[in-house]
């Protein structure tokens, strides 16, 4: 029976750190206002790097990680909500710039949740079409998509790309997935496109779509009470599905959007909040790139040994949501 593992995993961050006190110079937050309401310290800015670029050196990092040839790999999916361009996809871009000339490409949108959406949807081709290697991304170069004078949504996001190898094998890896989406919240975040503007409209929906934003915008309240709620009960609908208890689980890697709200949750799933990696005060909210970013960093710290079992959990736009089970095979 084919089962799909992690082989390769590769992260990217730009070079230039914000910290916030930095934020205050333009800005009217401080360092307590911030780090205390989210955990955040320190985040990472593009200075001209797109999502693409981004997105290609985590894939190189993994690509190497993995031992296999870039020419090896029949499939790549980015997970992005600030992509380069509506078309063509960032995906086919990171293609070229690899040169990964065997692999179709495509991106999905499925904001925070995006990694978890694309991990699944890439086991489910690999196994269906027989494709050895994919790769998948989670790239932002969120910085583009803020309102730089709204210190309630700038003050919590950075840019940065993480990338996984996922390899056919007869070990078992990705275990199962939920993925969820609660659409009739859909608006409380959302960035902003091009408005509906050609020579039919009427007055009246030029009016009114020419006051749609192309900044991010976040009802931050209702974020943080789906966020709550959702984690410990996908948590808990994932272990139950495959009888597996939270004590056999070695780490819970969450996205990476408040501290607090990790402890909200740790203390509803009455475990250690030891359990749940964190590195959310160094890097701030990468949106889909949080959690494979996360992956490379325990991976590359030693925290995660063959065998392992461990729990992805994200939520975001949409609002989507979703978790995963894996054994760590690396």
């Amino acid at each position: 029976m084919k089962e799909v593992i992690i082989s390769g995993v590769g992260k990217y961050i730009p070079s230039k750190v914000v910290t916030n006190d930095m934020l205050s110079d333009f800005i009217d937050t401080s360092d307590e206002w911030i780090s205390t309401r989210t955990g955040i310290k320190t985040r990472y800015i593009t200075t001209g790097e797109d999502t693409s670029d981004i997105a290609s050196k985590a894939a190189l990092q993994a690509i190497e990680n993995s031992k296999i040839n870039v020419l090896d790999i029949g499939l790549i999916i980015v997970a992005t909500s600030t992509p380069d361009t509506f078309m063509p996809s960032t995906a086919c871009i990171v293609q070229k710039n690899i040169g990964a000339k065997n692999a179709y490409s495509f991106d999905l949108s499925a904001a925070c949740s995006g990694f978890i959406y694309i991990l699944d949807t890439a086991k489910c081709i690999m196994k269906e079409k027989n494709i050895k290697n994919a790769l998948i991304i989670g790239a932002e170069a969120m910085s583009k998509a803020l309102n730089w004078s709204d210190r309630t949504t700038c003050v919590l996001f950075g840019d940065g790309a993480g990338a996984v190898v996922l390899s056919l094998s007869k070990e078992e890896g990705i275990i199962d997935t939920i993925c969820k989406t609660k659409s009739d919240k859909w608006e409380c975040l959302t960035i902003g496109a091009k408005e509906v503007k050609n020579p039919y409209i009427d007055e009246n929906e030029k009016i009114k779509n020419s006051s749609k934003g192309y900044y991010l915008e976040m009802e931050g309240s209702e974020i943080f009470k789906f966020a709550t709620s959702t984690i410990n009960k996908l948590i808990k609908e994932i272990l139950q599905n495959n009888n597996i208890d939270l004590e056999d689980i070695r780490y819970i890697i969450p996205h990476q959007a408040n501290e607090r709200i990790i402890k909200i949750s740790a203390k509803k799933l009455n475990i250690d909040i030891e359990k749940f990696f964190i590195n959310i005060s160094n890097y701030g909210n990468t949106s889909a790139a949080s959690i494979p970013i996360a992956i490379q960093e325990m991976d590359q710290k030693g925290l995660l040994k063959k065998g392992d079992n461990i729990i992805i959990v994200g939520f975001g736009a949409g609002l989507t949501s979703g978790v995963s089970l894996i054994k760590w095979q690396k």
